[in-house]
């Protein structure tokens, strides 16, 4: 039987590996200041960290579920929640992908 601790764990951390190596690769990057104020990497980053946070969450509240130290409906809100999020990353990764391939398929 799979522990769906372990799961969420490893989905945790993968992610979290995935923000830090995001923040390795966009250090030095930088965008032309047209006047809107933030960079379009330091939004990608933002929204990394929070879906590890809320998936930090998502876990904490499972686990304490299992301690019974919590309510059942928070921890599945906590535990869709983290889901969704996880649902939403893959979605915009599986984006990026498909838009560098077809960069690569341009003629040059």
């Amino acid at each position: 039987m799979v522990d769906p601790t372990q799961s969420i764990t490893g989905a945790v951390n993968a992610y979290a590996s995935a923000l830090k190596q995001a923040d390795k690769s966009t250090d030095g990057i930088s965008a032309r200041d047209n006047g809107t104020g933030g960079e379009f990497s330091d939004l990608v980053k933002g929204a990394l960290k929070q879906a590890a946070e809320i998936g930090r969450e998502g876990e904490q509240k499972t686990l304490a579920g299992i301690a019974d130290k919590a309510d059942l409906s928070g921890v599945v809100t906590a535990v869709a929640e983290a889901e969704l999020t996880l649902q939403t990353v893959v979605a915009v990764r599986d984006k990026v992908i498909e838009s560098y391939k077809q960069i690569l398929r341009m003629p040059m």
